[in-house]
């Protein structure tokens, strides 16, 4: 148990599909009146945000009230007051603060404090997963950068965490050290019935593409994979299911949507999984529950946690920490939905969703959903048409795509000498594969196609103008620095 959160993981996780959808929504509430209420007592810097903005806190009397409370954002206020006005009272002293740094693609990098509750949230988060795999002795390979990023060392802490409440769980951190991540995987995967490999989709997607070169056979492992920081489409799960030997993906595989600012925020359960898979089936469905043609990371969330809510699109999100956060904009698009809200969309269309999650063996999490986009900048423009870079995922993820490029790339729009636009794609060889022009026919065909069956507005710009549209195509070697320097963030898009 842990001061903020008297139950155990096991009372937690046994709520996640006793409790009702309703009684989650009025927990939401209730956490969020609450914080909103502390902070804007006992912050100081979010008090001089609120006043800044010409917003009165004793306006609010009820959850309704809150719609009126101005947003913020990493510009207006975490990167506009000192570290110890953004915290409680005595956060900077306590003993345990742990700090991590934002990468800085955006501007600046920024430093968050955190305290021990938020790594043991994420510990309720590794059990849940652990809990769905076989309950036996498993071998965390933490493939996340261990740095001043956050992903490698809380995803660290939380596991020792649930190893030391008596999960059979052992941890290697070997970060983004191939090499330490291929001898784990020789030497000490074959002495455990379970392995995770824990980390960024394509840098996992690397380990399991280059295993086989390595002398590593998956199929001698159980293999399951817990990914974070990006979303990737379904094809990438199968592919990557594929290559890990994986046969459920409901159980075995797992999305976290994070952050710099509070660690795990929201989690793919077996069901988010289902729905997301079901949805790419039913267009009618996907676009109620989703809106656009870019398919989101779809996640369920703990609102005694953490809290997410909607306005114009834009996700704000609400969290206690050492720096706690209140109506944060942090960037990313998408919006909520209750179960109730998504049962009833099926059920518009004659589907009965527990009865297809009865069939799949998967159980019902009533806990609430967000969905979440690319983010608003993840996206460049081609003759006025949005190209974003999930739609090029797609493309590279397919199997006669895959064996020529890893799936990484980058790209910009940019134009030649007569000043004629075109969107220029680097990107990465798989090692020991040259470039070919029939290679690169066979990847520019592929992201056209991608592109005209998830993009009207790139579908209406080919059919006028297809030569001016067709993405021109450059290859760079494996792990060239120019573009997919190893180990850190790809960078999809430059402007």
């Amino acid at each position: 148990m842990n001061k903020k959160h008297p139950q155990s993981p096991s009372a937690i996780l046994a709520s996640y599909s006793a409790r009702l959808p309703s009684l989650w929504s009025k927990r939401q509430q209730a956490f969020m009146m609450r914080l909103f209420r502390r902070m804007s007592r006992e912050i100081p810097a979010y008090k001089k945000f609120l006043s800044g903005a010409g917003f009165n806190p004793k306006r609010v009397k009820t959850f309704a009230d809150l719609a009126a409370v101005p947003p913020a954002s990493k510009a207006t206020y975490f990167r506009r007051y000192a570290l110890s006005e953004l915290s409680w009272a005595g956060a900077m002293k306590q003993k345990g603060l742990i700090f991590t740094s934002t990468s800085g693609s955006t501007g600046e990098a920024t430093y968050f404090g955190r305290d021990d509750a938020v790594d043991w949230q994420y510990s309720v988060l590794s059990e849940f997963f652990l809990r769905n795999g076989p309950k036996r002795p498993t071998l965390l390979i933490d493939c996340f950068g261990m740095g001043v990023w956050i992903g490698g060392l809380i995803t660290y802490q939380a596991f020792r965490y649930a190893a030391l409440r008596g999960w059979p769980v052992t941890i290697i951190t070997p970060g983004i050290n191939k090499k330490e991540i291929f001898h784990a995987l020789e030497k000490l995967a074959p002495q455990f019935g379970s392995v995770i490999i824990a980390g960024y989709p394509p840098f996992v997607k690397d380990i399991m593409d280059e295993a086989a070169a390595e002398g590593i056979n998956f199929k001698r492992l159980h293999v399951r994979l817990l990914f974070a920081a990006e979303s990737f489409t379904e094809t990438f799960r199968d592919h990557a299911a594929k290559l890990a030997g994986i046969k459920n993906v409901y159980r075995d595989t797992l999305n976290l949507y994070g952050s710099a600012e509070l660690g795990a925020m929201a989690f793919e359960t077996p069901l988010a999984i289902l729905i997301r898979r079901l949805a790419t089936r039913h267009p009618e469905i996907y676009k109620k529950l989703f809106g656009t043609s870019r398919l989101p990371t779809l996640a369920q969330y703990n609102p005694d946690f953490v809290s997410f809510t909607e306005e114009n699109r834009e996700i704000l999100i609400s969290a206690d920490s050492a720096a706690p956060f209140f109506k944060y904009s942090i960037g990313d698009n998408g919006g909520v939905h209750t179960l109730e809200n998504i049962e009833n969309i099926f059920g518009s269309h004659g589907l009965n969703l527990r009865i297809l999650a009865r069939r799949e063996g998967v159980a019902v999490t009533t806990l609430p959903f967000v969905y979440i986009h690319e983010r608003s900048d993840f996206s460049t423009k081609l003759y006025g048409a949005i190209i974003y870079p999930q739609h090029i995922r797609e493309a590279l993820y397919q199997p006669k795509i895959s064996r020529y490029v890893t799936g990484k790339f980058h790209m910009k729009t940019t134009t030649d000498a007569k000043h004629n636009q075109f969107l220029q794609i680097d990107l990465e060889l798989r090692r020991g594969i040259t470039e070919s022009l029939a290679v690169l026919k066979l990847c520019q065909k592929s992201i056209v196609a991608s592109l005209l069956k998830h993009n009207a507005e790139y579908k209406n710009n080919y059919q006028a103008i297809p030569a001016k549209v067709v993405p021109r195509i450059k290859f760079w070697p494996h792990e060239d620095h120019s573009y997919f320097k190893p180990g850190i963030k790809q960078t999809w898009i430059s402007k």
